[in-house]
Formats: structure tokens, sequence, C-alpha cells
């Protein structure tokens, strides 16, 4: 296969995945980790890696708010979770319908917890990872 016909190929695929819902990524990327046995999480450093610093010492910097439960009062859910993510009512719905899922990745401490609060306040359980 040509350098060009590689490109092209690519941009076909990444044209697809542009058009794609933050939901249907979502799915894909669980997809693609299934078929091929691989995890599209980064990579933790190794431990004792010389620096000096243990493990323990290092403070987590990045969470991400899970899903667990939708409780009793859905609807609530639905639409805390549309207002966090900014997602469509359809795909929101879909994500809770879905739980546990991950609502949220890569977030500092505060805006985790916020997150965290509003969920639970429209009666879901959620936890932060």
């Amino acid at each position: 296969m040509t350098e060009e016909n590689k490109e092209e190929k690519y941009n076909s695929i990444l044209e697809q995945v542009e058009k794609m819902s933050a939901l249907e990524l979502s799915e894909l990327v669980k997809a693609i980790e299934n078929k091929f046995g691989v995890s599209a999480a980064m990579p933790l450093a190794p431990l004792g890696g010389g620096t000096g610093s243990s493990p323990a010492a290092e403070e987590k910097t990045a969470f991400d708010v899970l899903l667990k439960e939708i409780g009793q009062q859905k609807i609530q859910v639905i639409k805390a979770v549309k207002e966090i993510t900014g997602l469509g009512l359809q795909e929101s719905k879909n994500l809770v319908d879905g739980a546990p899922k991950v609502v949220k990745t890569g977030l500092k401490k505060e805006e985790a917890e916020e997150i965290k609060k509003k969920l639970e306040a429209a009666g879901a359980v959620a936890e932060l990872q």
C-alpha cells in the first residue's frame, strides 16, 4: 500500500469518527479494546522508576466520574447528565440506561466532586475513580 493510499484510508476513517457523538466514540473505543484485547488507558509509570519518590507519595491529579446507579429519579439523572456532558437528550438517556458508565474523564478533583454532587442531588449513586 502506497503512502498516498494509506493517507486516503486514514482520512476516510477520521471523517467517520468526526461525525460520531461522544457516546458513540466511547462505545467504539470499548469495541476496539474488546476486539484486539488492548486498553486505551494511559500506561502507568513503572514503580520505583529511579526518581526517589514512592508511588504512595504521588497524588492522583485526574479523576473520572462514574455513574454507578441511577436511583429512583431517572428523568432527573438524565437531565443532570445532559447538563454535565453537553450531550443531546437521547445520548444522555442512553448513557444513564447503560449505568454503570463513566460520565466524564480526566477532571480535576474539585470539578469531579462537583459533578458527583450534581448526580447525587438528582438521586443517582456516583463515585470518583
